[in-house]
């Protein structure tokens, strides 16, 4: 199941009894914070569940699976997302029962 905007507002929704319009803006004003931070270069992170972080990546060469061959690749920021432990092991437990 891939998880989108409209499943996190029914959640909210839901979960907390908010209306679909409260919950909507809820969401749509913590993805602005998010993309404002990442957008002047800080790092996200958030306890037990992980690290967002912009690095920079140079010029070089590379393969792209899209492409289907190798090419060079421009230097640019991208975005990394690191798992916290304690994810981790909850996705490693579950995978285990």
């Amino acid at each position: 199941m891939t998880i989108n905007k409209a499943y996190l507002i029914e959640s909210i929704n839901s979960q907390f009894k908010f209306s679909k319009n409260r919950s909507a803006k809820l969401i749509d004003s913590i993805i602005e914070i998010l993309k404002g931070s990442l957008e002047i270069g800080d790092d996200i992170m958030i306890t037990g569940f992980g690290k967002f972080a912009i690095k920079q990546r140079n010029n070089g060469r590379g393969r792209s699976p899209a492409a289907d061959g190798n090419g060079d690749l421009q230097a640019g920021k991208v975005l990394r997302f690191k798992c916290s432990p304690v994810l981790m092991n909850k996705m490693n437990k579950n995978g285990d029962e």
